[in-house]
């Protein structure tokens, strides 16, 4: 009788073990899909912060007398470039790229008073890219979005939230802009 009770009791361990070996790597997929989702965002990010010196430095050939939206622009990028490009700095990141999707509209609109600026090929050319650019970082964001959504229904579900707290499985933030301005990608299509 006491070999079938040790019996159960292995056999609910093994379980157990097996539940829990389970649990930590369905945590650990999706805390790699947060990962990637965040790289994907990065690439994007780091395409539009190249762009911007060319898009300032020509804006700046027609419209030098612009100083402090230009300055504005350079100082917005340099701010979000700094911050650390990893999905646990998600919101500082949200929050630097907003302010630079700000002063990036606010250099847009200076360009419409500038009817040879708006006829630059260079400047068409960049205002293209820059707008697939932001259509780019907005679907890599939604993407972002869901695989944390995933993450931390997972993380927080019993009986995974016991094996996310063992292995220290912490929280991802959402990649969220606050205001509605800086929910807008910049306006770049002229007529």
């Amino acid at each position: 009788m006491g070999w079938i009770i040790g019996g159960v009791i292995a056999g609910v361990f093994v379980l157990f073990l097996l539940v829990a070996i389970g649990l930590y790597n369905g945590l650990v997929r999706k805390r790699v899909d947060v990962d990637n989702g965040w790289a994907q965002i990065d690439v994007q990010l780091k395409r539009r912060y190249d762009l911007i010196p060319n898009l300032v430095e020509t804006v700046k050939g027609y419209a030098s007398h612009e100083r402090e939206t230009l300055d504005a622009v350079i100082s917005a990028r340099q701010m979000a470039v700094n911050i650390s490009s990893d999905a646990m700095h998600a919101a500082a990141k949200a929050k630097a790229e907003g302010e630079l999707s700000g002063v990036l509209s606010r250099l847009m609109a200076v360009a419409e008073a500038y009817p040879n600026l708006k006829a630059d090929t260079n400047f068409r050319q960049l205002q293209e890219e820059l707008s697939s650019t932001e259509n780019k970082i907005g679907f890599a964001r939604q993407h972002y979005n869901d695989v944390v959504g995933r993450y931390e229904e997972g993380r927080m579900t019993f009986p995974a939230n016991l094996v996310a707290a063992m292995f220290n499985f912490g929280p991802r933030e959402y990649f969220k802009l606050e205001s509605a301005a800086e929910r807008e990608a910049p306006k770049v299509s002229f007529k």
